[in-house]
């Protein structure tokens, strides 16, 4: 119960922490894009990485972790793929309109589902996908106004999706099948992401805005804002891992649009953006999504822990005589009860 209670206490504590930090960023880039005109964001996004490597560098350092190495190639592979997915989506949104860039991220939940049930053989239960929709729909209401499509940009954005759901399915796999923690899998991936956008992303980032990284003029201000932004990184990209690692894929992208909800509401509070009745309904109706797919998942869960402490509760067959029957009964009473499974679980998109 203990050990129950701990493992859900820290999957809260993660979304938490992947919340707060997501939209602080959101905010501080937001200033320094917006406000201060520093448009590079693939070669910002390489810097938090570079940044993130050297903090957990010095947390190895201090043995707050411990270092465990595995599969080089597959790290290599993983870390160099979630590369290509950062700026294949920055790519998207620099080709195609707001409104369909947009669409792309909406898109990523149900490409997951698919990818899971096709080549992990994982059943979502139509309550789980009844909320998905809901989820959608009122993010859609919210966030997509304009839809304007073109080729290079619609093949831009369905190579991010796809390489954004792999990305974030081998996130989830590779910790449990090497069963490595979050912390040592960012750790061992994060030199690779940040080599391959540090490579590329002045590339990108002059060929989206016409500018050159190295010659921007970098005054107190804008330094103030970048160091700013790498920090919070740190945290946004930590938190990343293990929200993915405790819980899934899609419970994450569910996460993210709970995300764009709070940006979109702190954006008009804080810096008075414009915001609209349909702002508003969007808003709404995704939230009635993220609840009705908290409560189905919660559901499923308690569910599943029922069946599985019903089933070895239950005494065997061969066991006849009575003396050997009560003993092992109540061995099976005291020592054998299984407790309920965490609210938030790696398992808890599954049908039970």
């Amino acid at each position: 119960m203990t050990e129950n209670k701990g493992f859900q206490l820290g999957t809260i504590g993660a979304l938490s922490l992947s919340v707060v930090s997501s939209v602080s960023i959101v905010i501080c880039n937001k200033a320094l894009i917006s406000t201060l005109g520093f448009t590079f964001a693939t070669t910002l996004t390489s810097w938090h990485l570079l940044v993130t490597f050297c903090s957990l560098h010095v947390a190895l350092w201090m043995k707050l972790f411990e270092h465990k190495p595995f599969d080089a190639r597959a790290v290599m592979g993983f870390g160099i793929l979630n590369g290509i997915s950062i700026g294949l989506l920055n790519l998207s949104l620099g080709f195609n309109s707001v409104g369909f860039y947009q669409m792309t991220k909406l898109a990523i939940i149900p490409c997951t589902v698919l990818l899971e049930t096709l080549f992990f053989r994982k059943l979502f239960s139509r309550s789980i996908q009844f909320s998905l929709v809901i989820l959608l729909i009122g993010v859609g209401i919210a966030t997509v106004t304009d839809l304007q499509l073109n080729a290079l940009g619609s093949v831009l954005s369905l190579l991010a999706v796809l390489t954004t759901c792999v990305a974030q399915i081998m996130t989830n796999t590779i910790q449990k099948k090497f069963k490595v923690s979050s912390t040592q899998l960012l750790y061992q991936s994060c030199p690779y992401q940040a080599i391959t956008l540090f490579v590329t992303g002045p590339f990108l980032d002059g060929m989206l805005t016409n500018k050159n990284v190295f010659a921007f003029k970098y005054t107190p201000q804008v330094l103030f804002f970048i160091v700013l932004s790498c920090l919070i990184s740190v945290s946004v990209n930590f938190s990343t891992f293990l929200v993915i690692g405790k819980t899934s894929p899609v419970t994450y992208q569910v996460l993210g649009h709970l995300k764009t909800c709070l940006v979109l509401a702190f954006g008009y509070v804080l810096l008075h953006d414009p915001f609209s009745w349909r702002n508003i309904l969007g808003i709404l109706i995704a939230i009635v999504g993220m609840v009705l797919y908290s409560y189905y998942c919660t559901a499923e869960s308690q569910q599943k822990a029922n069946e599985i402490s019903a089933q070895l509760t239950q005494p065997k067959e061969s066991e006849t005589d009575p003396l050997i029957g009560v003993e092992n009964g109540s061995a099976i009473l005291n020592d054998g009860v299984v407790t309920k499974g965490p609210v938030w679980n790696s398992n808890k998109d599954l049908h039970a």
